[in-house]
Formats: C-alpha cells, structure tokens, sequence
C-alpha cells in the first residue's frame, strides 16, 4: 500500500499538522520544529522528519491552515491602520523562522505547484485586502493613491520583505513611513 494511502500515514501526518498548528498558534513561528511538534503530536521525530523533511516545509504548511492576521480587519484612520499593520509584519519578519518560511516559499513555488499556489494564495489575500482598505480609504478623502490600488501591497511589503530577507535588517519605522507616503497623497496623519 503506497504511504500517501496507509492509514497509519495520514493519521500521523494529520496529528503532526494539528501539533504545529497549535503550537503555531500559542508560541509563533519559532516553536515549529520537530522535537517539540513531534512531542505535541506523540510520535517519534522521525516520524516528523519523513512528512517535512525540513521545518520551514512544515511551518509553511501549518501557516496555510491557519487564517491569515495581517491587514484583515481595517480601522480608520486608514493610515494608522497600516503602520500599525506594517509594524506587526515587519517584527515576525526579524524572525528567522519566519524569514526562512518566506524565502523557502518564493523559491520553493518556482518548481513546485502545490507551494506555488500556497504563495498565490498568500499574496491574493494580501493585496485583496489592501487594495479594499485603500479604495475605503479613497472614498472617505483621506488618501488620494498615486498608484493603482492593486499595487500598494507590493508597494508596501515589497520594502519589508526585501530589508529583511536581503539585507538581513529590521525594518525600521522612517522605512515604514516612507512606504505608507509613497502610496499618494494623506489628508490625515
């Protein structure tokens, strides 16, 4: 019987992503790692090792079952909203787990469909909800976009994802800041 249909296969995978899960959910990112989901779980952390060889695999896999935090519930002034957005992604990105699972992400999607449609889903999410924020934001006059609303999440997180996963840098708030600006022009600060 191949292992994809072994019982005893998808029982241990399915209890291994529920542990991550869970511990992705009550501790972050850092604590998705074999030895303390394999603990979690109740099985051998070679057991983790033959469904996710690596843990950013893992935690990449455990993110996608679990709903998506940034920019999901808009607050006005929109512009707060989004330093305030801005500044949650840019701390989970000084982490090194999570910068691993963001890189391993885009290179890994290159050549594998399944992960290739795990980033476009991240990335539809993503510029789903900015783009709806921004356009509410439009029309109540407190931004006048110099850019298509479809690109302001490349606009905005694009300098975070680079600051962190190329320089190896925090993104500090004058570069978060400057995103929000390039965006158009604020009535409000």
């Amino acid at each position: 019987m191949p292992a994809e249909t072994d019982p005893r296969f998808l029982r241990s995978r399915e209890a291994i992503l529920h542990a991550a899960r869970e511990l992705l959910l009550e501790k972050g990112p850092a604590a998705v790692t074999h030895a303390p989901v394999a603990e979690r779980a109740g099985v051998g952390r070679a057991t983790v090792y033959r469904h996710w060889p690596r843990p950013e695999l893992l935690l990449v896999e455990a993110m996608a079952t679990v709903p998506m935090p940034f920019f999901a519930e808009p607050t006005v002034p929109t512009r707060d909203w989004l330093r305030r957005e801005l500044t949650a992604m840019a701390h989970q990105l000084d982490l090194d787990d999570v910068r691993a699972v963001a890189t391993t992400l885009a290179n890994t999607a290159l050549w594998d469909e399944h992960m290739e449609a795990r980033r476009a889903q991240f990335a539809g999410v993503l510029s789903e909800r900015v783009t709806a924020a921004l356009d509410d934001a439009q029309h109540r006059g407190e931004l006048t976009l110099a850019i298509p609303g479809r690109n302001a999440a490349a606009a905005l997180i694009g300098p975070l994802y680079y600051r962190s996963t190329i320089e190896h840098s925090p993104a500090d708030p004058g570069l978060i800041e400057s995103a929000i600006a390039a965006l158009g022009s604020w009535t409000t600060d």
